[in-house]
């Protein structure tokens, strides 16, 4: 009996050497890495410039180039700020719009996507998907580019849910095509073109600018619910799956994938959109971290 107590007694004192160890690296794992509060980040590498607007688009897609760097100098407003005048979207506005041709386009959370002529304040035309919205749309060569999430209700979790993607005449708001995909709020990104997408399925879409066609598609092991972003000829984005991708934009061949902070408990998930600038990923987790 005393020599079972004692097998018990070195099993227990085994598990908990164990768990303690696992805590302590779990612990290392998760140390944070601060930035010096004194001396401002340098680095060597030059940040790649973002491609020049096309000609009368002011504002092309959700933080306005495609590495997400929302970097706009020039056409920065000065304060002080006066009110101009206000439009009654109907609902929610969750999104910034996209301005392009003297007009701002945007959508509401009931999936109605206005086309409105900033000097008249006049709806052009609109466009209703009758779905659940969360992004912004993004113009390109005369072409509004629109992710739609499932119809009504919005806070539906049940499975079998669907979404769209949408090319629109930025001019007549007629439908040039639709792709019925997983619920989607990744605001579409267009680069040479080619329109990139995530949705809720867990998939990244690289489609044809022109017709829609799927160029590529890549599968992670969650939703992807942030935008693509794009520079030096790879794609980035965050995952559900507590991970963040960088592919070839041509192709959608991976090039790497990073993960979020190993620690105890649940890891962060990836709902932000990332911004690349400085050869470097800069994305948000739910973790509470950058």
């Amino acid at each position: 009996m005393k020599k079972v107590l004692i097998g018990v007694a070195a099993v227990v004192l085994l598990l908990a050497a164990g768990l303690a160890a696992f805590v302590l690296y779990r612990n290392h794992q998760s140390q944070d890495v601060h930035g010096s509060s004194t001396e401002e980040f340098v680095t060597t590498a030059e940040p790649t410039p973002p491609p020049a607007p096309q000609p009368k688009i002011r504002w092309p897609m959700y933080r306005f180039d495609p590495s997400r760097q929302a970097n706009a100098e020039k056409m920065l407003v000065q304060p002080p700020y006066n009110h101009l005048w206000f439009f009654r979207a109907g609902s929610l506005l969750e999104f910034p719009a996209a301005a392009a041709y003297g007009r701002l386009y945007f959508a509401n959370a009931k999936g109605t996507l206005y086309a409105l002529v900033t000097k008249t304040v006049k709806v052009k035309w609109s466009y209703r998907a009758h779905r659940c919205t969360a992004a912004s749309p993004a113009v390109d060569n005369h072409t509004v580019y629109m992710t739609f999430m499932n119809k009504p209700p919005c806070n539906a979790t049940r499975s079998g849910l669907d979404g769209e993607v949408v090319a629109i005449n930025a001019d007549t708001g007629k439908l040039r095509w639709r792709l019925h995909l997983g619920p989607s709020e990744s605001s579409p990104l267009v680069v040479d073109g080619v329109v990139y997408v995530g949705d809720w399925n867990g998939k990244v879409y690289a489609l044809s600018a022109a017709s829609g066609a799927t160029r590529w598609t890549f599968q992670t092991g969650d939703k992807v619910k942030g935008a693509v972003a794009y520079a030096g000829g790879r794609v980035y984005f965050g995952s559900y799956d507590h991970h963040v991708y960088a592919l070839n934009a041509r192709t959608g061949k991976l090039f790497w994938k990073a993960s979020a902070q190993q620690r105890l408990g649940s890891r962060g998930t990836f709902y932000s959109t990332p911004a690349v600038a400085y050869n470097r990923v800069y994305i948000g987790s739910t973790d509470g971290k950058v």
